[in-house]
């Protein structure tokens, strides 16, 4: 069983992200958690809170994914970049304390020209100052497709990550399909050996969530540009397969895919039915 949902808008708040789920038939979703350009996050209204929690136990929901802002770049070249990225994760993970037991994913980052381990180390040290013993989310580490200077492009970098976070234990990997399929990760023709690659150097038990997406382009073409399913170079057979492997079972699985309602959908329930959710 896997947890099929698409990224939704965030403008109406908890409840109105739960009622939009449930109107295309998914049981998990992901949403920013403020303008996903960056920008100031709106308040929480504990009622609107209360209503979404009474529905994801009605719905069953399985753990959401809030995403950071695309302009957070914690190891960027200039020092009020990274500050505004510390000062955003670190806001962002008091606020999903609201909706504990769930996921924050965000893009590592790029270097800017300062080199992959110099952004290794400035990713590392925003999440040392971000992360706390107590807190009840997961951030997870998002796999890239190694475009420019894009951090998370190999497994590798995102190891080193992890082997330099104090609180590791809060710390875990979404992998996007799109961005490891241009990043150079067969997952077409060799998903078996993708999925030994990552437990071997990362850890299965690291994989908290997938961004099911398929790719305008061919493999290794580090570009990273969506398609819906089946319209680009994974295709639809390759996702059965993928949402059906016993090692993704229980995850939750989002669609960026370029899409309209009715579009994400028809691509829940193909997801939901190969996995054999429903």
């Amino acid at each position: 069983m896997i947890y099929a949902g698409s990224h939704i808008s965030s403008s109406g708040g908890y409840a109105a992200m739960g009622r939009q789920i449930r109107k295309l038939g998914g049981s998990t979703f992901a949403f920013f958690t403020r303008n996903p350009r960056g920008g100031r996050a709106k308040p929480i209204k504990k009622e609107d809170v209360d209503a979404f929690l009474e529905m994801a136990a009605e719905l069953s929901l399985g753990p959401i994914v809030a995403h950071a802002p695309y302009t957070m770049n914690v190891c960027g070249a200039r020092e009020e970049v990274r500050e505004f990225g510390r000062e955003t994760m670190k806001d962002d993970l008091e606020r999903l304390e609201y909706t504990p037991g769930n996921y924050y994913n965000f893009h590592p980052g790029c270097h800017v020209g300062q080199g992959t381990e110099e952004g290794i180390r400035l990713i590392a040290e925003a999440l040392n100052g971000a992360l706390s013993p107590e807190q009840h989310t997961t951030v997870l580490l998002e796999t890239m497709a190694g475009k420019g200077s894009e951090i998370g492009g190999r497994f590798e970098e995102l190891r080193e990550i992890l082997d330099r976070v104090e609180l590791s234990d809060h710390v875990g990997v979404c992998l996007d399909t799109c961005h490891v399929w241009d990043g150079g990760y067969d997952i077409v023709s060799h998903l078996d050996q993708v999925l030994d690659e990552f437990d071997r150097i990362i850890g299965l038990d690291r994989l908290k969530a997938l961004h099911i997406n398929d790719s305008q382009n061919p493999l290794g073409s580090h570009k990273d540009r969506h398609a819906r399913l089946g319209e680009g170079c994974i295709g639809r057979e390759a996702f059965k397969r993928i949402v059906s492997h016993p090692a993704l079972q229980g995850l939750p699985c989002i669609l960026e895919t370029p899409n309209d309602d009715a579009g994400w959908a028809e691509e829940i329930r193909f997801l939901r039915e190969v996995s054999g959710s429903i």
